[in-house]
């Protein structure tokens, strides 16, 4: 979507258009393994703390995708609200993820909380993610 308005900038409703769209393309990344689309959607800098409280980079995440080190088999949305300032949007996802981490399996309700960038040639793309267990 190009700009709308005379100063050249995006209607908060197109932005949280397209940051509603990213968030569930990254939804959809998660469940198929996706790294080439995971690669897209994080920002090299991303820092997300995991449900066990301990930081995780990009390279961290793509690597655990990459390797089937995390597979996601379930992933249901029960809510999903948003919030965008300018060029920066935040998603609060609930719902339920089940697979396999670390050669475990895991199911859990948990609430992640993702800030997100949007810039021209990228579009929306996670710079900082924090999961709870709900």
């Amino acid at each position: 979507m190009g700009p709308d308005r005379e100063d050249g900038t995006m209607p908060d409703s197109a932005r949280e258009a397209e940051l509603l769209d990213a968030e569930r393309t990254l939804q959809a990344a998660q469940l198929a393994g996706d790294v080439d689309a995971l690669d897209q959607l994080l920002v090299d800098q991303l820092i997300a703390i995991g449900p066990d409280g301990r930081p995780h980079t990009k390279q961290d995440d793509l690597a655990a995708h990459r390797d089937r080190r995390s597979v996601v088999q379930e992933l249901v949305e029960e809510e999903l609200d948003l919030l965008v300032v300018g060029k920066t949007g935040v998603t609060f996802f609930l719902g339920r993820v089940s697979g396999v981490f670390e050669g475990a399996p895991f199911a859990a309700r948990l609430r992640y909380t993702r800030t997100w960038v949007h810039d021209d040639p990228h579009g929306w793309r996670v710079l900082a993610a924090h999961i709870s267990p709900v």
